[in-house]
């Protein structure tokens, strides 16, 4: 009996601390996402590009091609299932590669995919969708920044993708893909309770001097900076 008071014990304390754990990360998420980094002030207006969620997951939105890039040399058309070379648009997000090509719908998220993903034991990737045109909304907020700004966003993305011998992004070949103007390709880094899609988003905006978080792993936190009174 002594023991099994014991084991009771210490099973009581480690659920408390568990439990202790998960309110203080949720109130650090909410506290930290809703401090303010503000934009880079005085800039020249350049470049226009949008950060776009799903209501969960935020994309940043980028021309196709620009003065500066031609993101269609290293993201293909040819490895979407439409291959139509006319979209003007990229959507890039970053994420854990398990829930990429693993879980097409939250129902099909297994235990073994969200665990490896809290805790940094899986690959990342990052998902390229082609859209033809952009519409601002809740969903969908447009930004304009310079062209210094955007020389340093497309740095960090860049720096994002995994890249072959040669210097190449490497695709990854799937059957995974969400519609018919996506593909996915390898990524440097990994997803973990701290580091999700969204803060990986949230540090693209501060890379470009924009308005963004503290520190968010969440969408809301980066929305919240672009509600319709204080969009650009």
């Amino acid at each position: 009996m002594p023991l099994l008071k014991k084991i009771a014990k210490i099973i009581a304390k480690t659920l408390l601390a568990f439990a202790a754990f998960v309110v203080l990360y949720f109130i650090t998420a909410f506290a930290f996402s809703r401090i303010t980094i503000n934009k880079e002030a005085n800039t020249t207006e350049d470049v226009t590009i949008y950060i776009k969620t799903n209501g969960v997951h935020t994309d940043i939105v980028v021309p196709v091609r620009s003065a500066l890039i031609d993101w269609s040399k290293e993201i293909k058309y040819a490895n979407t299932a439409l291959k139509d070379t006319s979209y003007p648009y990229l959507a890039l997000g970053w994420g854990d590669k398990g829930f990429y090509l693993q879980t097409p719908n939250w129902s099909d998220l297994k235990f073994s995919v969200a665990f490896k993903a809290a805790f940094g034991l899986s690959s990342t990737a990052m998902h390229a969708t082609f859209y033809r045109e952009m519409a601002e909304g809740e969903h969908c907020r447009k930004l304009t920044i310079s062209n210094d700004q955007y020389a340093r966003l497309v740095a960090y993305i860049s720096h994002t993708f995994q890249k072959d011998s040669s210097g190449h992004f490497i695709n990854i070949k799937t059957k995974a893909n969400y519609g018919i103007s996506d593909a996915f390709y390898e990524a440097n880094g990994r997803y973990n309770l701290f580091r999700t899609c969204n803060t990986w988003a949230n540090s693209a905006l501060k890379k470009c001097g924009q308005k963004c978080c503290l520190w968010t792993i969440f969408d809301t936190g980066i929305f919240l900076k672009y509600a319709k009174q204080d969009a650009p």
